[in-house]
């Protein structure tokens, strides 16, 4: 397999994904107003290599803003002034004005559709059909924010009555929330936090992702014509020129982000009133596969290969480490490697691509090593051509046996190296997960119910989801999504990011004649935004 020549001259790229232009981004957003920034530039590099005759020359494709902690905290002051120590517009709206504000940017954003599709196969190397699916999903899921929004103030509009106290309870704002999302779903998982943020009634600062950001360009305007002045600001540079500085301020509550446990904890510690922050945090997995002795091995293979090498295997939610029984161990390998062959490398935009340039630059560089690492420690490469490294492409390698004493069997690879160890009693799948730093998810495949239903209960107070018969994965997003130990902290789905986004306040009286008058005529007359009885439909 010659994975050189998939790499395409500019003459064949189908005009359909192709990019109009250069992505030249100066443009930022602060406090309502687009800036023009004149100070130095990031280059923006395609995982894509264009073939000139016999030379392959790496795409650019555009660049953006270095930014300094100025402007840093320029933004973060325009949404320290916006939420106004929550008496600010925005913050002070009903939940029908502020659902308003999102209806309207959803419609704006749906329109750059095919432009943000292009941007993430030509930035980070996703599927054209992943890169449709990503904007497709996160348009439904602000949606379903929606919704989940209106049906939560539905229930809140009501009151209770408790030990002759009556009261109203409502969910509120936290604040200021800084928002970071990860590079390999830069829209999703970051509008997954963003928008939930913004529709409770907070201010945000977003950074976008460090790779995945130019798509973010399209939807500038949307966002500066959506939401009043100083609600969403939006910033690029390097993490340590931006984001410490706001930290250091104490003045951002809410800290959503989606990245390393390594980086979260900097980021935490830079905040002088570390228990005044609120963090939601998505960070590093080491998902593992059990293969019990009597799995559907078609089905096993199937989902494992969907769960460790979809885009590259570059998902927290991969599966990244199986362990199957020693019993069936040779027949999962070989129907594994049969399956990983048939995978077909290429371009993001080629039809029924699987495997894809990946868009970190040194990453080809340290899969290599942790494979070398496995193979100094014991273990094979186990099908043809794995590991085999063109530029950026690297060719999914599968490695048994694993040991202790590899990198591979406790690292995060985030990419396409799927380990493998033989295991002959469950209690040694219980002692790895009990001693992993990790904690996201884990699959079980097997039918013998009494089995799965003992690996449950060992891994349930372990993991914060486990999955019979089916790979690990974030979905349906209305299911909490979080994870234990490095995992995570808080959770999102749909309803839970509401929740995790506010905090609940309420008003109470006793219950008598004066005080009812007095709650009633503030309801009837609407003198006030919190005690309400409208419903929204």
């Amino acid at each position: 397999m010659d994975l050189l020549s998939c790499y395409p001259e500019e003459k064949n790229i189908p005009a359909s994904v192709r990019l109009n232009s250069d992505y030249e981004q100066r443009e930022y957003l602060i406090n309502g107003e687009m800036h023009l920034w004149q100070g130095p530039m990031s280059p923006v590099q395609s995982p894509v290599f264009i073939r000139q005759g016999n030379e392959y020359k790496q795409k650019t494709i555009g660049s953006t803003p270095l930014l300094t902690s100025k402007e840093a905290l320029m933004a973060l002051d325009a949404a320290v002034s916006a939420y106004n120590l929550g008496v600010g517009k925005w913050p002070m709206m009903t939940v029908a004005e502020r659902i308003g504000h999102v209806e309207a940017f959803v419609s704006k954003m749906r329109e750059k559709r095919q432009e943000i599709v292009n941007l993430l196969m030509w930035e980070i190397g996703k599927t054209q059909k992943d890169s449709e699916k990503e904007f497709d999903r996160t348009c439904d899921y602000i949606v379903d924010t929606i919704n989940a929004l209106k049906d939560l103030d539905r229930r809140s509009s009501s009151f209770v009555q408790e030990q002759g106290i009556m009261g109203q309870i409502r969910r509120v704002p936290l604040g200021v929330a800084l928002c970071m999302g990860p590079y390999n779903y830069p829209l999703n998982e970051t509008f997954s936090t963003l928008f939930p943020a913004l529709i409770m009634g907070n201010t945000v600062v977003f950074k976008p992702a460090k790779y995945g950001v130019l798509l973010i360009r399209p939807l500038l305007d949307a966002f500066k014509t959506s939401f009043p002045p100083g609600v969403i600001n939006i910033i690029y540079g390097r993490g340590r020129d931006t984001v410490g500085a706001m930290m250091e301020t104490g003045k951002i509550d809410v800290f959503a982000f989606i990245g390393t446990n390594k980086g979260a904890n900097e980021l935490k510690k830079a905040h002088p009133k570390s228990h005044r922050l609120r963090a939601i945090l998505g960070l590093d997995a080491k998902n593992l596969a059990v293969i019990l002795p009597d799995a559907d091995l078609d089905n096993a293979v199937n989902e494992c290969l969907l769960g460790s090498l979809s885009f590259n295997g570059q998902r927290c939610t991969a599966i990244k480490i199986i362990f199957a029984h020693q019993d069936i161990r040779e027949k999962f390998i070989k129907k594994f490697c049969e399956a990983v062959s048939k995978l077909k490398p290429g371009m993001p935009w080629d039809a029924g691509v699987g495997i894809t340039p990946l868009p970190e630059p040194g990453k080809t560089d340290y899969l290599k090593s942790l494979v070398d690492d496995a193979v100094q420690h014991g273990a094979k490469i186990m099908n043809e051509q794995g590991g085999t490294t063109v530029n950026t492409f690297f060719y999914p390698a599968v490695l048994f046996p694993v040991n202790d004493k590899m990198k591979i069997y406790y690292e995060e690879q985030f990419g396409p190296v799927v380990p493998i160890r033989a295991f002959a009693e469950e209690k040694e799948v219980i002692e790895y997960i009990l001693h992993s730093s990790f904690g996201q998810q884990l699959s079980i495949f097997g039918k013998d119910s009494k089995m799965i239903g003992h690996l449950i209960d060992s891994f349930s107070n372990q993991v914060g989801r486990i999955n019979i018969n089916a790979q690990c994965q974030r979905g349906p997003d209305n299911f909490p999504f979080n994870g234990r130990k490095d995992s995570a902290e808080g959770t999102l789905s749909v309803a839970d990011a509401l929740r995790s986004f506010s905090i609940r306040s309420l008003v109470a009286t006793k219950v008598n004649e004066e005080n009812k008058k007095i709650i009633g005529q503030i309801i009837r007359n609407r003198e006030s935004v919190f005690l309400s009885t409208d419903y929204i439909f």
